[in-house]
């Protein structure tokens, strides 16, 4: 994905839903959602059995988020065997980007994904490009 289209991302993007937050602030996925939020997205927890994440209400899975949440990122910290059905979810979802963070890399995920009309951000950190590419705009 070209340096274009991430900055067009990240500039229209405003709800993010994060598959795999963890409440554990040692953990990257927490680390990266609340620099986030921080920079004014609205950070939408997805984890089984946790209740709120950075303040927010978390929901057990994608399908869970209630309809008049507009989800434009879903942000993926799962092992790569992991994510063809939260693609599949995120497509049903009508989320405009599948982003997969550092390490996460799945093509099929990625086709189902872009076959559905989904922009597709593989193996790079969210945090990380956003610092790279927005930090002079802060």
């Amino acid at each position: 994905m070209d340096d274009r289209t991430i900055r067009e991302v990240l500039e229209e993007a405003q709800v993010i839903a994060v598959v795999g937050l963890s409440p554990n602030p040692a953990r990257p996925s927490h680390r990266v959602a609340a620099y986030l939020k921080e920079q004014g997205y609205r950070i939408i927890p997805v984890r089984p059995n946790v209740k709120e994440v950075l303040g927010e209400r978390a929901y057990p899975s994608l399908e869970e988020i209630p309809p008049e949440i507009r989800v434009d990122v879903v942000d993926v910290f799962r092992r790569p065997e992991e994510v063809l059905p939260i693609a599949e979810a995120a497509v049903a979802l009508g989320a405009k980007v599948l982003w997969l963070q550092e390490g996460v890399v799945n093509p099929q995920a990625a086709e189902k994904a872009q076959s559905a009309g989904l922009k597709v951000i593989m193996d790079r950190c969210m945090l990380k490009e956003h610092r790279r590419l927005m930090a002079h705009e802060g």
